[in-house]
């Protein structure tokens, strides 16, 4: 109910995963009246899809705090609550990042072994893509984190692309195993004392060569280094579209170059790339960038039926007792 598009974004996206998933069986919940009129016009009668009321809303003006105190039955603590009483699955959400972490931290609690939860994404790199966490839920971390950060990373990778055994490496200052400090040397340490497929430090200039599958680093650094990319990608955008512009020659450059300009566009395109997973919980709670379109939406909703599918948080659980004996 609070992503930036409405409700009605949800709606659609709910009709196209039920579409591309013959077994999926979805709870839509939030305000009955509203999603019961999205659903009348979009989506028609489907005995696959539920809805389930929740009276209120968590703003994105809300801090985490207040809305696991004062909004018990928002749509956000009602769809966790499906989780953790067994009547779902997943949770796909679009709202505040702060009350989703902190209510499906509180409501679903940790797994053993994890001490906290991470955000991971999937972004493209060369030769393919690249998950990268965390990405903003823990500003401050131990090597222990950082550590249990890439067993979390290495197995949700293997799942959603099918990767064995995925190459994981630490964000670093420097490449050398001189550079960095403390925190990320000792974390480098476990790591190659691990089964792991360790492959040393990575820069922030190779992220996207295709030299790891796995990216692991602080929440606050992770968090810039997102922000900084989607700046950067936006700004050749700019550029881009300023250079065929400039005259008449170079708009009729851009027409014969639209072929190589929609492929770029559909590799690049974030909505292919929506759906960041809380890893680390007693469950599965994926989260959708605020602004997602429908089609960014079902990338989300398709990433939470992935890893049910392969069930992620028992596959987290089971590497990390292997590591720990």
């Amino acid at each position: 109910m609070s992503g930036d598009l409405g409700a009605e974004v949800v709606v659609r996206a709910a009709d196209q995963a039920l579409r591309k998933h013959s077994q999926l069986e979805l709870l839509l919940v939030g305000d009955q009246k509203e999603l019961q009129g999205h659903v009348t016009r979009i989506v028609g009668d489907e005995p696959r899809l539920t809805i389930v009321h929740a009276s209120e809303v968590v703003e994105m003006s809300d801090s985490p705090v207040d809305a696991m105190r004062k909004k018990k039955d928002s749509s956000m603590r009602v769809a966790i609550n499906l989780v953790k009483e067994g009547r779902a699955q997943a949770c796909v959400s679009a709202g505040n990042t702060g009350a989703l972490m902190g209510t499906a931290k509180f409501v679903l609690k940790m797994l053993p072994g994890i001490d906290r939860p991470a955000i991971i994404t999937e972004l493209p790199a060369k030769g393919g893509t690249l998950h990268m966490l965390d990405l903003g839920a823990n500003t401050l971390c131990t090597a222990d984190h950082l550590f249990q950060f890439a067993v979390m990373g290495s197995i949700v990778t293997e799942d959603i692309t099918g990767i064995r055994n995925p190459r994981v490496a630490l964000l670093n200052i420097g490449a050398e195993d001189t550079k960095g400090n403390d925190t990320v040397k000792d974390a480098a340490a476990m790591l190659n004392a691990s089964s792991l497929n360790y492959v040393g430090f990575i820069e922030g200039s190779a992220l996207f060569s295709g030299k790891a599958d796995v990216v692991v680093t602080d929440g606050f650094t992770g968090n810039v280094a997102l922000k900084t990319m989607e700046g950067t990608v936006g700004l050749a955008a700019h550029y881009l579209r300023r250079a065929f512009t400039r005259n008449l020659f170079s708009k009729f450059q851009a027409v014969l170059a639209r072929p190589v300009l929609k492929h770029l566009k559909g590799r690049m395109d974030p909505r292919e790339y929506n759906g960041a997973t809380l890893v680390g919980l007693n469950g599965i709670v994926v989260k959708s960038h605020g602004s997602a379109d429908s089609y960014a939406f079902l990338h989300a909703i398709t990433t939470a039926v992935v890893e049910v599918q392969k069930q992620v948080p028992e596959q987290i659980g089971k590497l990390l007792q292997k590591e720990a004996a």
